[in-house]
């Protein structure tokens, strides 16, 4: 999997809502009603990156998630990080 280009990244983040860039990763913090939902969340999305083999950095803070995806073999984003945020995404 190809390392995207700066440029490559900032256009792909612009197809995403809410998601930000940092350095090498991309992040987003998503707000649910409470703990069992954030929970919830976390359950409906870990079976997704284990099948897609790519899995995010996961803070769970009460009824936050915080979301950082980097793909770390490559040094930095590649097609993958933003496959997984865009499922994240369908699944929040």
């Amino acid at each position: 999997m190809a390392k995207l280009s700066p440029t490559e990244s900032e256009q792909r983040l612009k197809g995403l809502d809410g998601w930000t860039l940092e350095s090498a990763s991309i992040r987003k913090k998503y707000t649910f009603a409470g703990f069992m939902e954030a929970i919830a969340f976390v359950n409906r999305l870990a079976p997704e990156a284990e099948a897609a083999d790519h899995h995010p950095d996961i803070l769970i803070d009460y009824k936050r998630v915080t979301l950082t995806y980097s793909t770390h073999s490559e040094g930095g984003l590649t097609i993958k990080d933003f496959d997984g945020a865009a499922i994240a995404d369908r699944l929040a």
